[in-house]
């Protein structure tokens, strides 16, 4: 089935539309767009140069993907945004390109929420089946691993990572990287510990959930030094392939990751 395009949206003659790709009313798509099969734009949606988009996505009425990068050293040189398929980006959202110091792409996974008012910054990396809740940012080159969850009014600082099954409470602000696995809560955010639901949610043994539960308590509550605090985690825990993942991403960091709120125990 070719594509529906709305009377009243206007899409650039260069722009590449997929079989099924449906345009409402008075959306904008511009010249050096691909739009993938199947694909949503709704009323107002816009879909700016050198956009890439893979099938199934919807953009909601207001969304605003591919904009210009928000950073001083941007030239207005080309630079990409390409999110893969399954994406929902719902009103108001703004995904942005990348820059020549970032690599020159923002890039966005698969089957990712976005919901309305959340800002993807310039030469991000977002993975997939990551959900962004209402009015959460992402500055510049963050990082974010599959599976992760950004509650409502959180910020992640510029060249911050967030682990896989990672979750960010509500109104929280992270400067530092957010290990696998974890949660972390407040305005200068505290790993509380692992993220318990979401652990269930992925159907994790109670054999891995305790031994990410003495990772915790090894890293952020017992004093050993962390250099040996990952070693004594390789060696008793090194069968999981969770905790090597843990392992590796803070021997990794380069910005250092959140420490612990020490009031708080892990469940």
């Amino acid at each position: 089935m070719s594509a529906q395009v709305h009377p009243s949206a206007f899409v650039h003659p260069s722009a590449q539309l997929g079989e099924g790709v449906v345009i409402g009313p008075c959306a904008v798509v511009e010249e050096d767009v691909v739009i993938g099969d199947r694909t949503r734009l709704d009323a107002f949606a816009t879909v700016k140069r050198y956009t890439r988009m893979g099938s199934d996505n919807h953009v909601h009425s207001y969304a605003c993907v591919g904009g210009e990068p928000q950073d001083l050293k941007y030239a207005g040189e080309v630079s990409w945004l390409e999110i893969g398929n399954g994406n929902n980006i719902r009103e108001f959202s703004t995904l942005h390109r990348g820059t020549e110091g970032g690599g020159g792409c923002t890039r966005i996974g698969d089957n990712n929420l976005f919901m309305a008012y959340t800002h993807v910054a310039h030469d991000c990396v977002v993975g997939n089946n990551v959900v962004m809740s209402n009015n959460a940012t992402l500055a510049g080159h963050v990082t974010v691993g599959d599976f992760v969850i950004i509650s409502g009014l959180s910020a992640v600082h510029q060249f911050t990572r967030l682990g896989q099954h990672s979750f960010v409470a509500g109104m929280s602000g992270l400067p530092q990287d957010l290990p696998p696995f974890m949660l972390a809560v407040g305005s200068r955010a505290a790993v509380h510990g692992p993220n318990l639901v979401g652990l269930r949610r992925m159907h994790a043994s109670r054999e891995l959930i305790a031994a990410l539960k003495n990772a915790f308590r090894l890293i952020w509550l017992s004093e050993t030094p962390r250099k040996e605090a990952l070693e004594q985690l390789e060696y008793e825990f090194g069968n999981f392939p969770e905790i090597l993942d843990l392992v590796a991403f803070i021997r990794g960091s380069e910005r250092g990751i959140l420490s612990a709120n020490r009031g708080q125990q892990d469940a």
